[in-house]
């Protein structure tokens, strides 16, 4: 009795996890110590999952570990790298653990870019593994039972947990051995043998016969379910597994229900009732006598059937001599009751005892994303008080340039370079005139055009492998069922629009900045000449001594010097505002462990407030400084201007000092937008090789599932019947309608026109003459080595009538059919003969094209004239009737 069912395992392919976990390690992680920790990790997580799949398993404990602990290893790293068809794509392929293929076409298997996938089928392969060390352990102990129930426990709640998460897990239909249908009936399957085990323990522990009978009657009713849930799911049955399983299932039923019988039996004679004793026992007699009958090479029942007919004889030997009690219909007996002490177990990782995560010091991919939407957030807030302080920094130095301040308060002899032009120009030369302008320009373009090329680059190959993708699904309709590439990259080539949109604002910033060193260039050029060159190139005027160490110079060079101040206030105010750091990563992963998911923009904005709320007050007010003073500027040069003696000369000299302040204003703004186009576009080339690297591995990832699904195609066409099946004539199944041979002719025997046997001359005479239907002729045709087409050649269709066969013609039609090479007596019948195909399934006339070396098949003959190699019968006793 004790025959158990197992699980055979999944087999995988090899799959490389180092090189695409390490490449997103390496462009995610700064290189250091940690990018060298997570490398290694990936190295073991590697090894880890050959020794979990790339060997074969031995029944044992030990190696159900190393399927657990490679599960758990999944469930861990699932979270942490951004496992899918269009960023991490992993592809990986699985077998069918109950199809055993064919021939040709290979066993069924599914190649899936899904982290969720591989999941399954390592929970498939460990819920298999468990119930086949319990299959192996000795029921004889109490050490075997226990482990033999905790494992079929373990791979029921295995099966269990595959039915309700394939699904969502694989976003497609799955392979028939991980289906909702078929785990169900195996998570059933080894709930039964668990709650079987319970009755076998509670029998070797001789508990009582009412717990023994509710625990057989309940393992009864598991097997039921699941003998219904094989038999009633289509597609189950065609398993040659379940095939197998449906009649052990079937004996597990009857024997349980037998079993619970028999120790109710022995609870009525406890009882007294011995009539109910021998109803019982009838039928727990019957239930394995049907057992014996119909399912003995699976299950062997004669314990106890031994056990059950002894006890029976004795029971109805006992109430015929001494009870005389009245034996019940089994259907008025009452029912039995049922205890289940088995339960599924829950799938909670982690499921191994050893488990340490690989990667536990990584953070999951929703606070990665979490914090580079906050480093962004942080970004946003630095860059905008900093613009802001920058932007009010330019207005003042506009204001100022316009105003010639504070050259004018320096050139009051008219004559001399004013201090600050001179420590301005000394300042451009340093800086490298406008030979580091020019190169600064000159090198954006090339810049510009290799960004430019890799983007390029990187959406060719999108679009090369969605044009691929178009025409295969075009050519196999329904059966290329994989995701679309249109739709997988979508997000890629949203990325790819939004750098494209960054260039070309890039290219427009590019244009401005050569505007505005255009507007300026001859001024730059000025400062960048020799002392004595500037003075000469400054026009001289009337000096204006008188107001030196006058109140309104005094009053404006106090102001131009709070106004310094303010300048390096703010300096070093913005050296601050970038200061700041603060790591997020505790209170996004608090958050996550507490809700569950990450409220990113509360959080984020919550700590930017108070992390630069003060910074934000210091700015406003560092703005409205300025504003007062510049306005207190502008009325202290007003008195100034009146006061000085205005002339052509005096005018023309201002105006040229006033060009010259904002032509260094102008340098130093241009050389910063210069540098900081060049530094933009050298971090735009790193970002857009990684963007190419991630185009080319879904590419790769692409291909490479392209080329398995095609060959799961072309196997799956291979096992595809070459032909749509048909109807026999009723008359060619026929056993008593031999046709009888014509008298062998001289010379080579005629082509045969069937490739039935046929039965010899005696025969056909004793038997009595069959009126099959009518046969229609051969369609017409264009021989190529016989008689030549009659004129009254009939249509190829089928005829309303059929003539009269007569003898043959002397001469032979047509040589045998031909043997071919390498297939000795084989016969084929061509294609272009057979009437029956072509008007039951429209397929269009194909004529016969003859073998080299054979002669053409006949057309039909005239009316009235015989057809070739069809015996003649007498004219009064035709073969075929008239219509």
């Amino acid at each position: 009795m004790a025959t158990f069912i197992s699980v055979p395992l999944k087999k995988s392919s090899e799959v490389d996890l180092v090189k695409p976990l390490s490449k997103f390690v390496a462009a995610t992680y700064s290189a250091g110590e940690e990018q060298g920790e997570y490398t290694r990790a990936v190295e073991e997580f590697n090894k880890l999952r050959k020794n979990a799949l790339g060997r074969p398993l031995d029944k044992h404990e030990s190696s159900l570990e190393i399927l657990l602990r490679y599960y758990d290893q999944l469930c861990a790293v699932e979270p942490k790298f951004p496992f899918s068809e269009n960023q991490l794509c992993l592809t990986f392929t699985w077998k069918d653990a109950f199809d055993k293929g064919s021939l040709f076409g290979g066993s069924v298997k599914l190649a899936l870019a899904s982290l969720g996938y591989e999941k399954t089928c390592v929970l498939f392969n460990a819920a298999a593994l468990a119930s086949q060390i319990a299959a192996e352990q000795n029921l004889d102990n109490d050490e075997g039972l226990k482990a033999a129930a905790k494992y079929y426990q373990l791979a029921s709640g295995a099966f269990g947990h595959i039915k309700d998460t394939v699904l969502s897990a694989l976003n497609r239909e799955p392979t028939m051995d991980i289906s909702p249908e078929t785990v169900g009936t195996l998570s059933l399957i080894m709930l039964a043998q668990a709650q079987e085990v319970f009755f076998l323990k509670a029998t070797s522990d001789k508990m009582k016969d009412a717990v023994i009978a509710k625990l057989a009657n309940q393992a009864a009713d598991f097997y039921g379910d699941a003998f219904k849930q094989c038999q009633y799911k289509d597609n189950l049955p065609k398993y040659f597994y379940f095939q197998e399983v449906l009649p052990v299932l079937a004996a597990k039923h009857c024997i349980m229900q037998a079993n619970a019988e028999l120790h109710q039996s022995m609870l009525a004679k406890q009882k007294k009732r011995f009539g109910e004793e021998i109803a019982r026992l009838q039928h727990a007699a019957e239930l394995v006598k049907t057992v014996a009958s119909r399912y003995d090479e699976y299950v062997s029942v004669k314990d106890l059937t031994d056990k059950i007919n002894r006890a029976l004889t004795a029971a109805k030997k006992d109430n015929d001599f001494i009870y005389h009690d009245r034996v019940p219909e089994v259907k008025d007996l009452e029912p039995i009751g049922k205890a289940a002490l088995v339960k599924a177990t829950a799938i909670t990782p982690p499921l191994s005892q050893k488990f340490t995560d690989l990667f536990e010091k990584m953070v999951p991919m929703a606070v990665q994303q979490s914090m580079s939407m906050y480093s962004q957030r942080k970004a946003e807030t630095v860059n905008r008080l900093v613009g802001s302080m920058r932007e009010a920094t330019n207005l003042c130095n506009g204001v100022l340039a316009s105003l010639n301040l504070p050259a004018a308060l320096e050139d009051l002899s008219g004559d001399s370079i004013p201090q600050s032009i001179a420590e301005k120009a000394r300042s451009i030369v340093q800086q490298g005139g406008l030979q580091s302008i020019e190169q600064l320009i000159k090198d954006l373009p090339e810049l510009l055009t290799r960004n430019r090329e890799i983007l390029d680059e990187s959406l060719k190959m999108l679009d090369d492998e969605e044009t691929t993708d178009k025409e295969l699904r075009a050519k196999f309709n329904e059966r290329w069922n994989r995701t679309p590439s249109a739709d997988l990259y979508k997000p890629l080539r949203a990325e790819g629009a939004n750098f494209r949109n960054v260039l070309d604002k890039a290219v427009q910033a590019d244009q401005v900045v050569r505007d505005r060193y255009s507007a300026h260039c001859e001024m730059i050029a000025l400062l960048c000449k020799p002392e004595n060159e500037l003075v000469a190139a400054i026009p001289s005027a009337n000096p204006a001594k008188t107001l030196q160490g006058s109140e309104v110079v005094n009053v404006l060079r106090s102001q131009l010097a709070q106004l310094e101040q303010m300048k390096k206030e703010r300096e070093t105010l913005e050296g601050e505002i970038k200061a700041v750091t603060f790591d997020m990563s505790a209170t996004f992963l608090t958050a996550l462990a507490q809700d569950g998911a990450i409220n990113e923009e509360q959080l984020s904005s919550s700590q930017l407030d108070q992390l630069y709320g003060t910074y934000n007050q210091r700015v406003q007010a560092s703005l409205r400084t300025q504003e007062e003073l510049l306005g207190q500027v502008q009325t202290s040069h007003q008195e100034f201007s009146s006061l000085k003696q205005s002339n052509t000369e005096a005018n023309q000299r201002e105006e040229v000092l006033k060009k010259l302040a904002s032509a260094h204003d102008s340098y130093v703004e241009i050389s910063s937008n210069l540098r900081e186009g060049t530094k933009f576009y050298n971090d735009l080339t790193e970002i857009l090789l990684k963007f190419q690297n991630k185009c080319s591995d879904i590419v790769f990832a692409r291909k490479t599932e392209r080329d398995e699904l095609l060959k799961d195609l072309q196997q799956s066409i291979a096992r595809e019947p070459s032909a749509p099946s048909f109807s026999v004539p009723a008359y060619q199944s026929n056993p008593a309608a031999p046709v009888a041979p014509a008298a062998p002719a001289a010379g080579p025997t005629p082509a045969p026109r069937t490739v039935f046997p046929q039965q010899p001359q005696q025969a056909q005479q004793a038997l009595p003459k069959p009126q099959p239907p009518a046969r229609p002729p051969p369609p017409s045709f264009t021989p190529q080595a016989a008689t030549t087409i009659p004129t009254n050649a009939p249509p190829t269709g089928p005829p309303a009538t059929n003539p009269p066969p007569v003898a043959p013609p002397s001469q032979p039609q047509g040589p045998p059919y031909p043997t071919y090479q390498g297939y000795p007596g084989y016969f084929q019948m061509p294609m272009g003969y057979n009437p029956y195909a072509y008007g039951q399934y429209n397929m269009p006339y194909m004529p016969y094209q003859a073998t080299p070396g054979q002669g053409g098949y006949p057309a039909a003959p005239p009316a009235g004239q015989p057809y070739p190699g069809y015996p003649q019968q007498p004219p009064q006793q035709p073969y075929y009737p008239q219509q």
